[in-house]
This record gives structure tokens, sequence and C-alpha cells, in this order.
């Protein structure tokens, strides 16, 4: 009888303990529905963008620097102040700089000087190759014309000029040597007469061939002096010799680039950010004097990862946010994107360039942004919480919620904005209800109980 009512008690027990277990499943599922947040699928427009962040900057910035040394004698800006390109910002006194940069104010005359004779002596050498020309054309047609009037005697017909002039000589020295015997003779003597006739013959012959050999020689003098003259004037027609010119320039800008030692002037239009010297300062070559920004156009340069580069071109819209500036959002638009990446420990970035569109004062050079690039508008596409995707065995879940359990269903996605991701493969559809915060022990150890 014992044995039997003991045996009823464990039984009793048995019943009570299923019955308890039971109904705490109940209650575990109750909480565990109650505890779950969700969401529909639905349709809608996604707009995909890649986040980075950058620092600003100003179009182009300069850091100026004295060249020599010496005393500060005037400061023309304060910082804040705009100025343009070549406005000198101070000065040195003069007595305090260095031999070289006083004496390169004479070195710049004489540079200045040298270049300008050249350049009057290319006009004088240029009148007188015109004048030349116009002289030795008439010396042409002058000496051309004797040449064309000038009778050969017959006795020379088949010689030519210096042939002529070597015979007419030799003809010329044995008349005279025959006649000299006879020199002093009675002007009556009859071999006297015919020596005489015979050196006057060979005097006249000579005389001939002389004037043949002038004429042809002035002809030819005149013709090269005309080259020559149209040569003068071909070399001078475009000015002094190049090279000569840029010797000169050459110690021109030397002479002011020793010049320009004594002040410091703005290299490009911009805003005055940073001033040191004050006047009577002692300064040396390469101390900072200044700093200069081109404050009308403001950029950032990001940070973007090889996987994303090729989505991102030039001209695509950005969202520009500040830590220093609350609630405010700023708009931008890619200016630049870096054909070649760097690589930092085996990961890949390339620099993309983004300019502020509606840039305000409250911007400044050196502010952290947050730059969200828009690469995509899509219209009308199957949207899912990006907080209900999972990833599980290499591929992506979401969990549905239908008649109180949950359901995993693989998806493909698409583009993805920073809050939903476009479903472009899955059997999902409008309405479809999905879990945002599924059960942490379904992904460790298994789904619960009321998990299909």
């Amino acid at each position: 009888m014992k044995k039997i009512i003991f045996i009823m008690v464990l039984i009793a027990m048995g019943a009570a303990g299923y019955f308890g277990y039971q109904e705490y499943r109940v209650r575990q599922e109750a909480d565990t529905l109650s505890s779950l947040q969700t969401s529909k699928v639905s349709k809608g427009d996604l707009t995909a963008k890649i986040g980075a962040t950058g620092i600003v900057r100003s179009n182009q910035s300069a850091q100026l620097n004295w060249s020599t040394s010496g005393t500060v004698e005037e400061i023309f800006v304060d910082v804040g102040d705009h100025v343009t390109s070549g406005k000198i910002l101070a000065t040195l006194q003069k007595t305090s700089l260095p031999q070289n940069v006083i004496l390169a104010q004479a070195d710049l005359a004489n540079a200045e000087k040298s270049l300008e004779d050249l350049y009057d002596n290319a006009i004088t050498a240029k009148t007188e190759a015109v004048k030349a020309i116009s002289l030795y054309t008439k010396s042409v047609r002058d000496a051309q014309y004797k040449m064309d009037n000038y009778t050969i005697p017959s006795n020379q017909a088949d010689l030519d000029t210096i042939e002529a002039l070597t015979v007419m000589e030799d003809r010329l020295d044995k008349a005279r040597e025959a006649f000299e015997p006879y020199r002093y003779l009675s002007a009556n003597n009859d071999t006297r007469q015919d020596l005489l006739a015979d050196l006057n013959e060979a005097q006249s012959d000579y005389d001939s061939a002389v004037r043949r050999l002038e004429t042809e020689y002035e002809l030819e003098v005149a013709k090269d002096n005309l080259v020559k003259a149209k040569d003068d004037l071909e070399t001078w027609m475009d000015g002094p010799d190049p090279a000569d010119i840029a010797a000169a320039e050459a110690r021109i800008a030397a002479a002011q680039a020793a010049l320009k030692s004594a002040w410091i002037e703005a290299p490009f239009d911009g805003t005055i950010t940073a001033s040191n010297p004050k006047p009577g300062d002692q300064v040396e070559s390469n101390m900072q004097a200044f700093r200069l920004d081109d404050l009308s156009r403001l950029l950032l340069d990001v940070q973007v990862s090889e996987v994303d580069i090729n989505r991102i071109q030039t001209g695509q819209e950005a969202i520009l946010s500040f830590d220093a500036i609350l609630d405010e959002e700023y708009l931008g638009i890619v200016t630049e994107v870096a054909p070649v990446g760097t690589s930092d420990l085996g990961v890949v970035d390339f620099t993309v360039s983004v300019e502020l569109s509606d840039a305000d004062e409250n911007i400044k050079p050196g502010m952290t942004a947050a730059v969200n690039i828009i690469v995509e508008n899509l219209e009308d596409v199957l949207l899912v919480p990006n907080r209900a995707v999972r990833f599980k065995d290499g591929e992506r879940i979401v969990y549905t919620l239908v008649d109180g359990e949950l359901t995993p269903i693989a998806v493909t996605l698409g583009s993805t904005s920073e809050s939903t991701s476009e479903v472009i493969d899955g059997e999902l559809e409008v309405g479809d209800i999905v879990v945002l915060n599924p059960p942490v022990e379904f992904e460790q150890n298994g789904p619960p109980g009321f998990v299909r």
C-alpha cells in the first residue's frame, strides 16, 4: 500500500512539473514576443551614400617667410585683411640689409640699361642695313653698267681676267726692257721710235687688263656688300639676338629677386590668417612672417576605400555635418577623385576632394566634418531595415513574424543607405513583418520552441 502511494505521489509531482513547465513556456513565449521590435517591408526611395571624414582646407594656402635678414620697418596688413596678388605686406629697413641686396639696385639699373641698349642697337643696325642695301644696290647697278660697256681688246679675248693681266704685264716688262737702252737717244731715232711705240701699246694693253680686273672686282665687291647688307637686315629684322636678350633678362631677374628679399608680397589673392612680425623685429632668412589662405573656396580631402572608389565620380553631391556646428547640414560637390591609391598597412585608400557649395562664416579651415557622398538615388524599390539583417552561415537573412512564429529568410541586398537596404532577391513582399531584434539564443544556440 505504501508503495502504491509513493508511486502516485511521484506521478502527481511529475504532472505538476510538466504543467508548470508548459505554463513557463507559454509565459516565456509571451514575454519574448512582447519584447520583439518589428517593422514592415515596404517600397520606397533609397539614397545610397558613402561616408568618410575630412578636415576643411582653403583652396590655396602659403606660408610666407623672409628671404634675408634685417630689421622690420613697416607692416601693412593685419590678420583678416584680404589682399591681392603682388601687394607688399611688410618691408625691411634698407640700412639693415646685406650688402648684396643693397647693391642689387645698381645691378638692376645696369642690366636694364644693357637690355635697352640691345634693342636700341638692333634698331640702329636695322636702319644701317636698310641704308646699305640701298647704297650697294646702286653700286651693283653702276658696276654692272661699267662691265657691260667695257670692251675687251682683241688680243685678250681668249684670256680670262687674271691670265690677261699676267700676259699683258709680261709684255709690258719686255717692252720696257727693250726700250730702256734707247731711252736717252734722239727722239728722231727710228729704232727708239719703234720701241717706244711697242712700249706704249704694251702699256695700253696692260692698262686695259687692269681696268677689266678693276671693273669685275668692283662688281663682285658691290654684290658681296649687298648680300652682307641683306644678311644684316635679316639678322636684325626681329630685334636683338634672343640669347643676348635671355642673358640680359636673367641678370634683371637676379637683381629683382635680390631686391624683393627686402619685402614680402602676396603671391596670390587671399586672406591674411597669421601675422608674426612687428616693426623693429630682427628677422632671419626662412623665418615665418605671414600665412595667406584663399578662402574663396573651401574643400575637404577624404579617404575612400578601394572597395567604394569606383562608385564615386566628380560632380556627385555630398552632405556634410560638423561637430562644431550643431543641427546644421551643408552641401558639397565632388571635384576630384585621385587616379592612384595609397597603401597603409595593406589598406588601400583613394583621396577624394569635396568642395563646399554653401559655406558660411561658421565653417573655418581645420574643422573636421563627416562627409556622406551620394552615389545613387533609387526610386520605388523594395526596402528592408538594416537592423533586421543578420549574417549567418555565409548568407544574409532576415526574420519574419507570422502568427507568432519567427521564420528566417535568405535575402540578396543591393544598395544601402544609413537605415535601409534594397532587396534584390529573396522571399519578401511588401507588408511582410520583419524582426529588428531577433532573440539572441536563436543566433547562438538554435531557435526556441516556438520558432519554425
